[in-house]
């Protein structure tokens, strides 16, 4: 199994502490990324011997979502969301629907690029 592809839920056993992954969560409710990586840090040293392919994980993809805290203390509760992803995937199905068969893989980008 590639990692790269893998989420925590295929990574880390289903007798997983609750506690390993509840940690892990509240890394995103830190008023900045250096308060989230100093508690990364503190993280990966107490769960790292129980749980090597989860903290591997993890190492190589925090990176990338950490980045949400470049954007203004007021926009982070909504970007935990997944609504505003599940809208646009929402109206991609909608309007791909109507269409029904493209002629191409390039026909259906541009409509969905052309949405937004």
């Amino acid at each position: 199994m590639s990692t790269s592809s893998a989420t925590p839920s295929t990574i880390c056993p289903r007798k997983a502490d609750d506690d390993c992954l509840q940690e892990l969560r509240w890394l995103y409710d830190r008023r900045s990324a250096e308060g989230a990586r100093q508690d990364l840090a503190a993280w990966i040293a107490k769960w790292g011997a129980r749980y090597p392919k989860l903290v591997g994980w993890v190492e190589e993809q925090i990176e990338e979502t950490l980045t949400f805290y470049r954007l203004p203390r007021q926009h982070h509760k909504h970007l935990k969301s997944t609504n505003m992803l599940e809208r646009l995937n929402e109206e991609i199905r909608r309007r791909t629907h109507v269409v029904r068969i493209f002629p191409n893989a390039d026909a259906y980008l541009r409509l969905v690029r052309a949405l937004y």
